[in-house]
């Protein structure tokens, strides 16, 4: 089906700098090689998914990110963007290429030197060594520092000995394990000459070519899961194996040759967060693959909810399609006008990334990348969910078929707000980081001290440091100049209103944990643990600041005026349905009263249904091509026209 300019135009916009990027792959890739048959069983499932991970390799589409010296074939902000692309067609697939070339490879492109990049990435990027990131064990996801997998340097011999002490320590859940994994990036406690040097990674072989364990090495299947059925997901153990020095990637810590142990970073803690923070790119694509099958899902409920029609109107013939209802308008619109909101939000937070890596190591711009990424990834993943059980529930039952593929991507997509940090985790750590310069910054000040210093601080730095912020300053300027009558659709407005429950909500732990940080023992942990709801709420404002924000910039950047007005509305819409998901918290704090929380209701209804005729080009703006939205087998009735 042709696309409408508008929808190009809006497809255009929020591609933003990745437009051309997305394009070729809309342009050169079919659904044969992306769509999944959703009657596959596990083991053709995997068979299917292998394939098409070697296929989009040898045609370089998921190799960016790597050193072009050794194939690589753009940068790591592209490669983001191809993760998202991936996403639209398939989840096994996505995650497959994730694990190879994100993981894997990633940790030998980010923890290793050349040595490493030389003799490994060659095979991972074409996808002839395939490999695993063995990080998680059964008794410790989360919390990676208290892995017990140990990695001990033999100086007898020149090697390390790698090896799982206890049962707990067996790696789980580990894509590539259970079947296709040839060599392992693992993840253990560095020892040597009896000294814990803290967390490092080596890559261990655990299969020959003819894909037995090696000596030593055990691995297991999970086997079928709650989703993600194309993905070999198993266990290893390590019973003392042994591997030359070299394997170790060294590029943070390491044994010299002489058998002493040598760090740039002399704080192992420092070191451990250096080296974890390299590997933030797998974050960022978590976040932004699950929006893609988000956007994917929303796309096919709109087009049925624009065809499909259901009861007559008195005195009329034809029956009413489901979009002209505001409740359907209700269901979807809001959550199309996030996935709008979260893909700017996604393409600033690649950019940045890619400043990052390019920069030169500055510590502040690390912990503000790794910060925003958490906080994207806990709230994009969990949208995710949501929105693609309303748009499953917007279908009907024919949106319960496989085949009309939201269902597969709902379960695919499940695991997504648990990998790569568990969503409430990463939460606490958007917090703590918020709450991190009040403590180093104003020592013993006294609470109304700090609370005045914490309002001062999150106007100069959190908030500066938004790329949007002259573009906001002027609306907040015409805002204030509005009458309140008109204050309702001002982006200005909105901006203040996200801001001001961001620095209330902040400010507010910042106290009680000031307080709790005067108690002793268990009254002390006891308070902490009591302000671990606040923390989470924290975050959430904080991000959802942050995403209003980028989609402001982008709608700044929109050259073109009709495109632009258009997503002015859906900005709107995004803003207005934000807060009167969150208006009982501004009831409670007098930022409004009664009235004008109905009559955010009332606009956010108005902006549902002004939008309503451009629901179908809104649909083609998320960007997934409408070849991808339909199933591979012909003879399954499509949902879709």
């Amino acid at each position: 089906m042709t696309l409408s300019p508008t929808g190009e135009g809006l497809r255009r916009a929020l591609d933003g700098p990745f437009h051309d990027l997305k394009q070729r792959w809309r342009d050169e890739v079919t659904a044969d090689d992306i769509v999944r048959d959703t009657a596959l069983s596990v083991e053709e499932a995997r068979e299917w998914t292998l394939d098409r991970v070697v296929r989009l390799a040898h045609r370089d589409l998921v190799t960016a990110g790597f050193p072009a010296e050794v194939g690589g074939t753009g940068n790591v902000a592209a490669s983001v963007a191809n993760f998202e692309m991936v996403a639209m067609g398939d989840l096994s697939l996505t995650i497959k290429t994730g694990v190879q070339h994100g993981l894997f490879g990633g940790a030998i492109t980010n923890l290793g030197t050349d040595y490493h990049h030389r003799t490994f990435l060659p095979g991972a990027i074409s996808t002839e060594l395939l490999g695993c990131f063995a990080m998680t064990e059964l008794g410790h996801g989360s919390d990676v520092q208290s892995l017990e997998t140990t990695i001990t340097w033999l100086p007898d011999t020149g090697e390390f000995e790698v090896h799982s002490p206890t049962p707990s320590a067996t790696k789980a859940y580990i894509g590539n394990a259970a079947r296709d994994g040839r060599m392992a990036a693992v993840f253990g406690q560095l020892i040597v000459d009896g000294e814990h040097q803290g967390v490092h990674v080596v890559l261990v072989p655990i299969r020959d070519e003819a894909g037995a364990d090696l000596p030593g090495v055990t691995t297991g299947d999970h086997g079928h899961k709650g989703g993600l059925l194309g993905i070999d997901n198993g266990t290893i153990r390590f019973d003392h194996v042994r591997v030359p020095r070299e394997m170790l990637l060294d590029r943070y810590g390491g044994v010299d040759e002489e058998g002493r142990y040598h760090s740039p970073i002399e704080s192992k803690n420092a070191r451990f967060f250096t080296m974890l923070g390299t590997l933030v790119r797998g974050r960022i694509c978590v976040g932004g693959g699950a929006a893609s099958a988000a956007r994917k899902a929303l796309s096919i409920a709109v087009r049925y909810g624009d065809r499909r029609r259901q009861f007559r109107s008195p005195g009329l013939g034809e029956e009413i399609l489901l979009l002209d209802y505001l409740t359907h308008q209700r269901r979807l619109l809001p959550h199309v006008a996030r996935a709008y909101a979260y893909g700017f939000a996604q393409n600033e937070l690649a950019l940045q990334l890619q400043r990052v890596s390019d920069g030169d190591g500055d510590v502040r711009d690390s912990r503000e990348l790794e910060t925003r990424a958490a906080g994207m990834k806990a709230l994009l993943t969990r949208w995710a969910l949501d929105s693609m059980q309303e748009a499953r529930e917007a279908c009907g039952g024919a949106g319960y078929m496989s085949d009309n593929g939201i269902t597969m991507a709902r379960q695919d997509a499940d695991i997504f707000a648990t990998f790569e940090g568990d969503n409430t985790v990463l939460l606490q750590l958007v917090a703590k980081a918020l709450l991190l310069e009040y403590k180093s910054t104003w020592g013993d000040m006294d609470l109304r001290g700090t609370a005045q210093k914490t309002a001062a601080m999150l106007g100069q730095t959190v908030l500066e440091r938004t790329t949007a912020r002259s573009v906001i300053e002027r609306l907040v300027a015409v805002a204030d100049r509005k009458p309140e009558s008109e204050r309702i659709r001002a982006r200005g407005w909105h901006v203040q209103l996200f801001e001001f429950r961001e620095k209330h909500t902040v400010e507010g732990l910042a106290k009680r944990m000031r307080a709790a940080g005067k108690l002793q023992g268990a009254e002390q942990q006891a308070a902490i643990m009591a302000c671990q709801p606040h923390m989470l709420e924290a975050a959430k404002a904080h991000v959802d600041r942050v995403v209003l924000e980028a989609f402001i910039e982008g709608i700044e950047e929109c050259e073109d005026d009709y495109i632009k007005a258009i997503l002015v509305k859906v900005c709107d819409l995004y803003a207005l349905s934000t807060v009167e998901a969150n208006r009982a918290w501004f009831l409670e704090h007098e930022v409004f009263d009664a009235k004008r929380s109905k009559s955010i209701t009332a606009t956010v209804d108005d902006l549902c249904g002004e939008l309503r005729p451009k629901a179908r080009e809104l649909a083609e703006g998320l960007g997934v091509p409408e070849e991808w939205l339909k199933h591979p087998r012909e003879a399954v009735p499509p949902l879709l026209p």
